[in-house]
């Protein structure tokens, strides 16, 4: 099993397809719930805290938006934790929406930095391509296996 970074981090159906191949999928529905579940959390709407720029400060620079800081300080974990990637480029909005340009572009950057596998796919735009979309995944998934 490998731990699999899905961009955009949002993306249900990617986290679903990575497990139902049997890896875990590392998006933001899980670190999210887990940082707002945190005893003492007293935030929400916002579901940031005062100390999440500071801590995202480790993936970026002080300059930066707080905003883009305080989204790293949950995505900069799973980065490091990522024993692979996909990566899929302009991808429909109902498909996950990331919601932040500079933060996307970060993200992007980290990935394909890191020395790990990675699958970066174009979002379908067709039922043919749709199917070859998943097939392409399910492989790279598969050969995940023999990887490990």
């Amino acid at each position: 099993m490998a731990k699999v970074f899905i961009y955009p981090a949002t993306s249900l159906i990617l986290s679903d397809l990575v497990a139902r191949f049997g890896h875990q999928p590392l998006g933001s529905a899980i670190s999210i719930r887990e940082h707002i579940q945190t005893p003492g959390f007293d935030s929400p709407p916002i579901q940031m805290t005062s100390e999440d720029p500071q801590k995202g400060l480790k993936w970026a620079a002080v300059e930066v938006p707080s905003g883009i800081r305080g989204r790293m300080s949950l995505y900069g974990p799973l980065v490091e934790e990522a024993e692979a990637a996909i990566i899929i480029d302009e991808p429909d909005l109902a498909f996950g929406c990331m919601g932040c340009a500079r933060t996307n572009e970060l993200l992007a950057f980290m990935l394909r930095e890191k020395d790990m596998p990675r699958l970066e796919l174009r979002y379908p735009a067709s039922k043919e391509e749709g199917v070859t979309f998943v097939a392409q995944i399910k492989e790279f998934l598969k050969n995940l296996e023999v990887q490990q």
